[in-house]
Formats: C-alpha cells, sequence, structure tokens
C-alpha cells in the first residue's frame, strides 16, 4: 500500500500539554486580515484557499485570535474547514481590544475574558476550544484573577489547555500557581532572541514555545547577504532557512508562519524537510 506523506510532517510532532499532538510547523492567521490586522482581507476566496492548503499542506496547528480583523480571522476559519478535520488544532487568544488599525490595548477583566471565549466557541463553531491564550497580561487587573478565569473556563470543559502570550520567565512562574500553563507565545526569531530565557525553561519543562512573527531576517536576508548565500546552498529560501533553524533550535519550538498567498504558504511548508548540520546551525546563529 502506498502512503503519502505531507510536507509538514516533515516538522515532527509535539503533544501540547503532554496529550495533543500537533505537526511542529503550524499556520498563523493574522495576515489573512486587512491593513493594520483591521477588517475583511482584500482577497477573501485567497483567504478561504491558504487555509484550506494549509491543511492540504499537513499543517495541524492554526494560530488565531478574537482580535484579528478583530473576529474576521476566526470567522474565515470556520468558512474555510468547518466541519475541522479530526486532528486539527485551532488555537485562539482573548486579552486585547481593538479601537483601531494597528491599535492593540489589554483588558485582562475576567468577565471580559470569559465572554470572548465564549465568543470565539460560537465563531469558530466548536464546543471547546483546544488552547485559549492570554493574549497580554492586563498591567490593570491582577494577574490570578486573569488566569484563574481561564482555569474556571477549563475545570468547565470549554478550553482544553491554557497558554499565555509575551511573557518573562516571572510572569509564567506566577501564573503556574494558578494553572497549567501549556505554551508560551513570544516574539522569537533568527535575529530576535530576548526569549531565549523563556525558550530554556520551556524547553526543561516541556511547554510548547510558539514564536510569533518568526521569519524576521531583516539585514541578513539582504540580496547577496550570508542567509541568502547559505540558503542558495540548499537550494532554498531564506524565508525556509529561518524556519528551518527554529525547528532545529528546540523540539518544543512551534512556529506559525502567517502569509496571505498560497504560494507563500507552500514555499514555507517546505522548510520542514530542509535539514541543517549542526555547524550550519551553528553559523547561523553566528550571523544574527
Amino acid at each position: 500500500m502506498t502512503t503519502t506523506t505531507t510536507p509538514a510532517e516533515a516538522s515532527g510532532t509535539f503533544r501540547i500539554g503532554g496529550s495533543l499532538p500537533v505537526r511542529r510547523l503550524g499556520f498563523g492567521s493574522m495576515q489573512l486580515t486587512g491593513p493594520g490586522v483591521w477588517g475583511d482581507p482584500k482577497d477573501p476566496d485567497e483567504a478561504v484557499r491558504v487555509l484550506r492548503r494549509a491543511v492540504d499542506l499537513g499543517v495541524t496547528l492554526i494560530d488565531t485570535a478574537d482580535s484579528y480583523g478583530p473576529y474576521v480571522a476566526e470567522e474565515l476559519i470556520r468558512a474555510a474547514l468547518h466541519p475541522y478535520p479530526d486532528d486539527l488544532v485551532i488555537a485562539t487568544k482573548a486579552g486585547l481590544t481593538r479601537p483601531g488599525p494597528g491599535d492593540w490595548r489589554p483588558v485582562g477583566r475576567p468577565e471580559y475574558l470569559r465572554q470572548e471565549a465564549e465568543m470565539s466557541l460560537r465563531r469558530l463553531g466548536l464546543e471547546r476550544i483546544d488552547l485559549f491564550q492570554l493574549h497580554r497580561i492586563d498591567p490593570q487587573v491582577p494577574l490570578e484573577d486573569q488566569v484563574g478565569e481561564l482555569a474556571a473556563l477549563q475545570r468547565e470543559g470549554k478550553i482544553a489547555h491554557i497558554g499565555l502570550s509575551e511573557v518573562s520567565v516571572d510572569e509564567l512562574r506566577a501564573a503556574q500557581q494558578h494553572a497549567t500553563i501549556a505554551t508560551v507565545q513570544n516574539l522569537y526569531n533568527l535575529t530576535d532572541r530576548k526569549s531565549e530565557d523563556l525558550l530554556e525553561v520551556s524547553a526543561q519543562e516541556g511547554i510548547g514555545f510558539i514564536p510569533w512573527f518568526p521569519l524576521a531576517t531583516g539585514k541578513l536576508a539582504k540580496p547577496g547577504g550570508p542567509l541568502e548565500q547559505l540558503a542558495q546552498r540548499h537550494g532554498a529560501s531564506a524565508s525556509q532557512l529561518a524556519l528551518a533553524w527554529l525547528l532545529h533550535r528546540s523540539p518544543v519550538m512551534l512556529p506559525i508562519p502567517g502569509t496571505s498567498s498560497v504560494a507563500h504558504l507552500e514555499d514555507n511548508a517546505a522548510a520542514a524537510a530542509l535539514e541543517l548540520s549542526d555547524d550550519e546551525f551553528a553559523e547561523l546563529s553566528e550571523l544574527s
């Protein structure tokens, strides 16, 4: 019997919370919205094609948030993929409000987080959210109230696992006093590694680390630059090399590159099969 593998399978598997399997190379939905992450996309049909193609390519983790649009990304995911494949994990978030394009403001009042969880369940057409993330800690609300409300939703069976976004190690430790934290999502890429200490803790404790903005390569990717030279050696793109570096960096790393283009999506997915030697990984690490 012939078996067909998909590109994302080459990235390997990680179990969120030790029990929920996902392919390590996922997809982030933020870029499926309008300019400033506000309103509908310019080409809604292409956005639907991107989501369906991501699943075809073997992606089993799609990351989204109530604030993407707001609400637009979640609605697109349902329109494109519902009823969902059995192995698809949808991770969403709440805790940032959107007064306008490019404007993000934290609100962590428990009643608001509960409302947004309920609304995400409705928009996505789910009975339970696999991974629900606190999008930002609200400095005006005690952390135990914010995380405690997510823990209450978990006990009620409305969410399966709890994640945090853009936190320090100290904030992770504080949150762990009130709930089991399955994932963290921080800015991290080849050229921005300020969250290195959080990644190390995540690796030690089996916490999934979801790097947002995973493709930032800056001056490294300029024409004729070192990243382009190494990419050419592999017959790959600079973006593929940046993703391969992340996947090599740690077994808990779950990159979620986003795009509004099927062609770019397919290019990103091919990074899962790009294997770096330890020397090449070290060379890339030194470049940045």
